[in-house]
């Protein structure tokens, strides 16, 4: 069964995205996420104290953490905390640190350094004992509930990584092909860690937006493309362009520039190399029979969440949309 999560962005007032949530528990979403990039938003870890605090059910985390904006023993004590307050229902996204790390100027870690960090919180979280960088380590307070760890990724070092340590994947896009490309590089990460692919989540997690007007709807999302390019960017400096999919990587060809200041936002300037063909392959737009169907054709290639970047105009209007036109089809 396809599951439904959320993702804001954490801009004040912080009741707002509280709002949102208890908004998004009562249309049957599964998941909420905040983008975790401290600079550009809000610090994510007060504002799901409230969130936990105003809801009974769904799911909460970042999407994403990385490594190093905060050291993972904090990431682990904090979700342990939260867990607490949570009753068990903190979950944790986490990546190689893309808006967090570039907005200050550095680099995201290395897909070896993430890979390390999803064991040690996993296993700190937990209350089990540790080895942190040869100091034997343990949260004796912990209440032991296991945190569930999704992995971003795009190459396929990253997306081996995922399939050897990930209980989900986060793929950045609802492109049909791309997840299609993409699913095999995790299994073979989860056969060589002697794991089953098929135990692995794999979240889909693009912007939709419900309307009959699809110029709108292209308006309301083309940012993401765009920010998927550094990204796709940041592959093609890393692999052969043969050894990368043609549907993920010509499209940047027209991209000059990419401004931090905007990320994320509609309306972005930088956005302007993003054509519409790109925008209806990468997001789930259009009427609610149109984004049903990609879904169903996603939920066909092994995708188990769509996680909507619901930060277009209106976000609680498209949140009450898809609980009464969308999600009901896929329970």
């Amino acid at each position: 069964m396809l599951s439904f999560g959320v993702t804001f962005q954490a801009n004040p007032p912080v009741s707002q995205v509280v709002g949102w949530t208890k908004l998004a528990e009562e249309q049957g979403y599964d998941y909420a996420w905040i983008w975790d990039s401290h600079v550009l938003w809000q610090e994510v870890y007060p504002i799901f104290t409230l969130m936990a605090e105003a809801t009974g059910r769904i799911k909460i985390g970042p999407c994403v953490s990385n490594p190093i904006t905060r050291d993972p023993t904090v990431t682990a004590s904090v979700l342990a905390t939260l867990n607490e307050i949570s009753g068990g229902r903190m979950v944790l996204g986490m990546g190689r640190g893309d808006s967090a790390r570039r907005v200050i100027g550095k680099t995201p870690v290395t897909v070896e350094r993430l890979e390390w960090a999803c064991r040690l919180i996993r296993d700190l979280a937990a209350g089990r004992e540790v080895d942190y960088d040869g100091t034997k380590t343990q949260l004796k307070w912990s209440l032991g509930h296991e945190v569930e760890i999704w992995v971003a990724a795009y190459g396929p070092k990253a997306l081996r990584a995922a399939g050897r340590v990930a209980d989900g994947l986060i793929m950045q896009l609802a492109d049909p092909y791309i997840v299609e490309w993409s699913l095999p590089y995790v299994r073979e990460g989860a056969e060589e860690a002697g794991r089953r692919f098929e135990d692995i989540q794999v979240q889909a997690a693009a912007p939709g937006y419900v309307t009959v007007d699809l110029a709108h709807a292209r308006d309301q999302v083309r940012w993401f493309p765009a920010l998927v390019s550094n990204h796709v960017v940041d592959l093609v400096n890393r692999y052969k362009t043969v050894e990368l999919p043609q549907a993920l990587t010509d499209y940047i060809k027209a991209r000059d520039h990419y401004d931090y200041a905007e990320h994320g936002q509609v309306g972005a300037e930088h956005a302007s190399f993003v054509t519409d063909e790109v925008v209806d392959r990468f997001c789930v737009i259009g009427t609610a029979e149109e984004c049903a169907a990609k879904l169903r054709e996603l939920e066909s290639l092994g995708v188990t969440q769509f996680n909507n970047y619901n930060m277009g105009e209106d976000p609680a209007e498209q949140m009450r949309i898809f609980g009464k036109e969308i999600i009901p089809a896929f329970r």
